[in-house]
This record gives structure tokens, sequence and C-alpha cells, in this order.
């Protein structure tokens, strides 16, 4: 497996749309950087948040989780409570080609605040706009900022395609907008 270079992530936006909107260059000044780095690309949250909430008391199961353990909401700022967790999703819409798988990490800004940036893999033939978990490890209320930086997107390109993409198998989560929710 290579790691795929700012030059190729360039390269597949203009010839297949992988990432859009798209930013040819980080995106500094205020902000949490977002936008095209060295070997990845740094994606932004929306401003949707589902906040976990145990007001209702139910088991976390996931193959029956109830959209009543979140509260959501539209915000530029999405505060977190002490050791819980919030949903969201990713401003671009992402499609990945078939002999390409990527993985997730968060920002070292976010990680060093004690949140943690959850995002499982995204397989061969997937797309859809990215659904990200952050997790507040922390005591305190934690503050996520909508629009901003949030997560960077390693691609890695596969020895050859495989036999079964993600798009083949119709996978469960195949062109999910916005924040989806655990399906079984």
């Amino acid at each position: 497996m290579t790691v795929l270079s700012d030059k190729w992530i360039g390269k597949m936006v203009k010839k297949h749309k992988m990432i859009h909107p798209f930013k040819k260059k980080q995106v500094r000044g205020k902000s949490i950087s977002f936008g095209l780095s060295s070997y990845g690309y740094d994606a932004r949250v929306s401003n949707e948040f589902k906040i976990f909430t145990n007001v209702n008391s139910e088991i976390v199961d996931p193959k029956n989780f109830k959209q009543s353990n979140f509260v959501t909401k539209k915000t530029n700022e999405c505060i977190i409570p002490p050791n819980s967790f919030a949903l969201a999703s990713t401003v671009e819409y992402f499609k990945i080609p078939n002999d390409v798988m990527v993985i997730c990490l968060g920002k070292s800004t976010y990680a060093r605040c004690g949140i943690i940036v959850n995002v499982t893999p995204l397989e061969p033939g997937w797309e859809g706009f990215v659904t990200l978990e952050f997790s507040n490890t922390t005591p305190l209320p934690a503050k996520i900022y909508a629009n901003e930086g949030v997560a960077q997107f390693i691609f890695l390109k596969g020895n050859e395609r495989p036999e079964i993409t993600y798009a083949d198998r119709k996978g469960k989560y195949m062109g999910q907008k916005g924040v989806t929710l655990p399906k079984v």
C-alpha cells in the first residue's frame, strides 16, 4: 500500500470529484485548518450535531439505537458534556476510488484538548458525507467549531481493485447524507 500525495488527491478531485467542496490549499487564519495537506485532506465538520444524552436512561445498543438518545442542534459551536460524545458529518462529500482505502485521524488541536475524533475507514467504492464521532474524554464541557477542520483523511492505494467494493455489495451507509445513526 502506498500513501497518496497532494498531487494525486488534486488529480482525482479534478477527474472524479473525489472530494466536494475541495480546498486545494490549507486554509488557516483564525480557524482550525482544513483543506489539502502533503499526504491527506483535512475535512471540516458541518453545523448539525447530535449530542448524546442519558436523560432517558436507555441502554446504548448498536442493534437498536434510538434517536431519543440524542439532542439535535444546528449551531456554529457545539458543547459536548463531560465524558460524553456527539455525532456530526463532514462538510465535504467523498467518492472513494475502487482501489483506494481511506483512514481518518483526528486533528492534533482537538486531541490536545482531550477530544477524540473517531471515523471508521472509508472503503473502496464508498461515497457520501462522513459521519464523525467526537468523544469528550475530559471531566469538563468541550467545544467543537462548525465549518472548521476536525480530521485528516489519508488515502492508501491498494495493490489492485478488490473483488467486491463497498458499492458492489450495496453497503448500508452508501450515499449517506447528514448524520447517520447505526444500522443493522
